[in-house]
């Protein structure tokens, strides 16, 4: 803790900067391709099992996507009272207050007849739903289908409220009484068309407030997977699904678990439909249903049923040679390549099977063709890594990152590191590893100042929500702690992403730049400790690295865990070179503490050992926290050099700010009491010296004096 008069300066802008956040609990870290090099060539990433599926949905024409209103009360049956809350709602939009309390009691009767009756001055068709409702809900699903189909059989004017909700509910009342006659086959068409109706109704702009035209594609799929079509039953599901509903996503993990289920043999046969076997595949790359350590041995029995069936099927070729690439079977793999196509997954696939052949050339053209392929919006979610590690799959990104450790291996450090910042924050650290490490200083400023213009910067609203910084002012931060590590002052204050950053860095430059031009010690001395505190107190902020050792990226709150960069078939000399150049004096965590220490001893060598101002920077620096063997060295320092002072017994915690304006004049008295601490010892020597001195010159005046009067 220091106590006294701090520079003025000093204590003004430490007041006006804004407190850091601290972050309440670990975060989860991001995956790193330069780990392991050879592990993010090898491996192709789990896809995402709603990505894939959405691939084999339809858009239907007018039929619109769901909202959050009706999100999952598409699967609902009966009066849950999420799904009847919802249905009461929409049920009243548009009507009278009369006609809304008429509704509400009519709703309440068991007797369909009853309800047709009593509901005489309703509009026509909002009469005969609500009847077929009733007869529906008290089980005499015939009843209910008759109304239904009344209302239906009006002419379109006359039935503007209820159309859509009548076609759906006939299609419901059918498929149960086709569960009552023992799944009876027409019956199940009967429902098929009717909900196939509802739909086509919902999309020429009928009313449909529950959004019923896109739960009609899981209750069809329902009705003709009862009836053995499960290529159309998945084909349904997965439009559903494209549509925004929940319920196709869960259907189609239902149906996968009853695949899995079924004997060998009946799973053979479904296989051979074109449908099946995609979704199967979509399971299998997207490692649905199990992620790390042994493969359950259904899974094993699902692979190999799937490869037996697909032998020469040029479907979806694609995706099964990416099957086969992950389970290890390259062979398949390259098969099913020949009739994959140019999408960018199978490029994917030949640029890792050409490294694993040992032609990285081949390698890299497919690694290019892959890129341009896939869409730059196209996203396959999260995944976890064995180290548990997150990764957003982005499959451009993702490419692009695997082939700058080519590039990298290759020498063409430029083009790795455009490569991996173009993810932007998927593989930052990745990024970031390589611009501070691996670029010179002069590269890496060429490229921000060509290539990644200021941003404005955060505002402290957004800061104080945790808004993440954009990844082009993290960039150009990064850019200017480094200049500013190699003494490039004025170069390095325009590349801080905010004020405040701003003016911490500038102070630092002001005092290392006036500490060089100082001709007097002791204003050396003053702008050299005022640096080293600066240092210590905001260096994460304008001199820590980004990644290894400091970890700027997690504001110094936590480490990654980083092994020996080593010359290898993915890892050039010239790179291991660069990164070694690059590292951090001295590569220890927090490395600016002990460049604030440093300064400060720096400091301490300006001034004169016996003034207060000498030990007080001793003691500021000793409590700096850099090492314990460098708290020890200052004040073993100060024990052998410095002069006793009274706060000395609390070194390194309570330190006054150092006086250097006193200092000055200790550059005489420190001579003269040297000179009397050498000669104390011989004292009384030189007294008695003296006095017989001044005796001898008395009388050898005295008779100089007397020859002349002689003379």
């Amino acid at each position: 803790m220091f106590t006294r008069n701090w520079p003025r300066h000093l204590l003004c802008l430490s007041l006006s900067l804004p407190l850091g956040s601290a972050l309440a609990c670990g975060p989860d870290f991001p995956m790193r391709l330069l780990d392991d090099r050879g592990q993010s060539l090898s491996e192709l990433p789990e896809g995402s099992f709603n990505f894939e599926i959405n691939r084999l949905g339809q858009a239907i024409a007018g039929l619109k996507n769901v909202t959050e209103a009706t999100y999952s009360l598409d699967h609902e049956y009966g009066n849950v009272p999420v799904y009847t809350d919802q249905r009461d709602k929409a049920e009243q939009a548009g009507l009278s207050a009369e006609q809304q309390a008429l509704v509400k009691r009519l709703r309440s009767l068991t007797d369909a007849r009853q309800v047709e009756t009593q509901g005489a001055s309703l509009p026509v068709d909002l009469r005969l739903y609500l009847a077929g409702a009733v007869a529906f809900n008290a089980g005499d699903h015939q009843l209910a289908a008759q109304y239904f189909q009344k209302v239906l059989a009006l002419p379109a004017d006359q039935r503007p409220l209820r159309s859509t909700w009548a076609a759906y509910s006939l299609g419901r009342a059918l498929f149960a009484m086709s569960a009552e006659a023992g799944a009876a086959p027409d019956l199940l068409t009967q429902a098929q068309k009717a909900f196939e109706q509802a739909r086509q109704l919902s999309a020429d702009g009928f009313s449909d407030p529950l959004e019923l035209g896109v739960a009609s594609l899981g209750e069809e799929a329902r009705v003709v997977r009862t009836a053995g079509d499960w290529n159309r039953a998945i084909e349904l599901y997965a439009t559903q699904n494209l549509l925004g509903s929940t319920v196709g996503y869960s259907s189609l993990k239902q149906l996968m678990s009853e695949l899995m289920a079924l004997p060998d043999d009946q799973l053979a046969v479904l296989l051979q439909g074109k449908s099946v076997q995609q979704l199967v595949t979509a399971s299998l790359i997207s490692r649905v249903g199990w992620s790390f350590g042994d493969q359950p041995p259904s899974e094993k029995k699902l692979i190999q049923l799937l490869q037996n069936s697909t032998r020469g099927s040029l479907d979806n070729a694609d995706r099964l040679a990416a099957m086969n690439y992950q389970q290890g079977d390259y062979a398949s793999a390259k098969a099913f390549l020949e009739h994959a196509g140019d999408g960018g997954l199978a490029w994917w696939i030949r640029a890792k099977l050409a490294l694993r052949e040992g032609d990285k050339t081949a390698a890299a053209a497919a690694y290019a063709k892959a890129a341009q392929a896939f869409p730059p919006n196209e996203s396959w979610g999260e995944r976890r890594t064995p180290d548990w590690d997150f990764e957003t799959v982005q499959p451009e990104c993702r490419v692009e990152g695997e082939s700058a450790i080519l590039a990298l291996q290759r020498g063409d450090y430029l083009q790795a590191f455009d490569q991996l910042y173009r993810s932007q924050g998927v593989y930052w650290l990745d990024a970031a590893t390589v611009a501070e490490r691996v670029l010179t200083v002069d590269e890496l400023k060429h490229y921000v100042d060509t290539q990644v213009p200021a941003v404005p910067p955060l505002t402290q609203q957004e800061r104080d929500n945790y808004v993440p910084l954009p990844v082009a002012a993290k960039l150009r931060d990064l850019l200017g702690r480094r200049l500013l590590r190699e003494e490039r002052y004025d170069e390095a204050l325009g590349y801080f992403d905010n004020p405040d950053l701003a003016k911490k860095a500038r102070l630092y430059a002001q005092q290392r730049q006036l500490a060089d031009s100082a001709w007097w010690p002791t204003k050396r001395a003053a702008a050299l400790f005022n640096a080293a505190w600066t240092a210590r107190e905001w260096g994460m902020d304008i001199l820590g690295y980004e990644m290894s050792p400091d970890f700027a990226t997690f504001g110094g709150n936590y480490s990654l865990e980083s092994t020996e960069l080593k010359v290898g078939p993915l890892v050039s000399e010239g790179e291991v070179q660069r990164q070694q150049a690059g590292a951090a004096q001295p590569d220890e965590r927090f490395h600016y503490r002990f460049v604030a220490t440093a300064l400060a001893g720096r400091a301490a060598d300006n001034l004169p050992h016996t003034s207060q101002a000498f030990a007080a920077v001793l003691c500021a620096a000793a409590g700096w926290n850099s090492s314990p063997e460098e708290q020890s060295a200052l004040y073993q320092r100060y024990v052998k050099e410095g002069p006793y002072v009274d706060w000395a017994v609390d070194f390194g915690h309570q330190c006054p700010y150092p006086d250097f304006e006193n200092a000055s004049k200790r550059y005489v008295t420190q001579v003269t009491d040297t000179t009397r601490s050498a000669l104390r010892p011989y004292k009384r020597p030189l007294q008695m010296g003296g006095v017989i001195a001044v005796t001898a010159a008395a009388l050898l005046l005295v008779n100089r004096r007397r020859r002349r009067k002689v003379q």
